[in-house]
């Protein structure tokens, strides 16, 4: 299993039956393979559709029905498209469960950077900032490092999307939270030591005496392909 594969198959395991969520671009889109078995959750993509389903067969997409990032889905038996003002309604009204987000950096507080690099072209800001601010909790799918520099962070060089503190971090290392807000370590991957982790984070971690450990198994290293700026929104 390489690195995106192991990130989006243990963010699969907060998914909750009845669930609400929405997966961002890149690894995020991933966690929809995963969902455990007889857990039934509703993916919404905030150009106006909830019921997402696969990716289409070849030959089989239809123009007119992407994701948020203009991709070809599928549309699950009894799914419903809307406009972008009620998908943002549902966003910035409280309704989503869970979305889960690509990133670039997250601090030490749990606040995410994600949408732009300065300097470089980028489409827009997305709904990330209004995920980010409206959903009920938000999980950071992201690799720890990035051409190994770290992505977890003091202070993020880029500019914030919120300064909302995201709930969980999870990396092919490690899961890492925010409780009082201050970057605690709380689980690590099968096959990776504490020193491991912390010699890869920048930020200062909080390591308490008993660590869970993840039974999926470490990627080798090298696997798994880095997300460039735009899949990481």
């Amino acid at each position: 299993m390489d690195a995106q594969m192991l990130i989006a198959s243990r963010i699969a395991q907060e998914l909750r039956d009845g669930m609400l969520v929405n997966l961002g671009i890149g690894i995020p889109t991933l966690v929809a393979n995963f969902v455990p078995k007889g857990i039934h959750v509703f993916f919404q993509s905030e150009n106006g559709l909830i019921g997402t389903g696969p990716v289409p067969e070849p030959g089989m997409a239809l123009p007119w029905l992407t994701d948020a990032g203009g991709k070809p889905v599928t549309a699950l038996p009894g799914a419903s498209t809307f406009d972008s003002a009620m998908s943002f309604g549902l966003i910035r009204g409280g309704h989503l469960d869970l979305t889960v987000l690509g990133g670039l950096q997250v601090d030490q507080r749990g606040r995410l950077a994600n949408w732009m690099v300065p300097g470089r072209m980028v489409p827009g800001m997305g709904g990330a900032m209004d995920l980010v601010a409206g959903a009920k909790r938000v999980i950071v799918a992201m690799q720890h490092t990035a051409k190994g520099r770290p992505k977890i962070v003091r202070e993020c060089s880029l500019p914030l999307t919120s300064n909302r503190p995201v709930d969980l971090v999870v990396t092919e290392l490690a899961v890492i939270g925010f409780p009082r807000g201050r970057a605690t370590l709380l689980e690590i991957q099968n096959g990776v030591t504490v020193e491991e982790v912390v010699a890869a984070t920048e930020a200062e971690l909080e390591v308490p005496p008993e660590l869970s450990q993840s039974p999926i198994a470490k990627p080798e290293p090298g696997a798994g392909a880095m997300p460039s700026v735009g899949e990481a929104i």
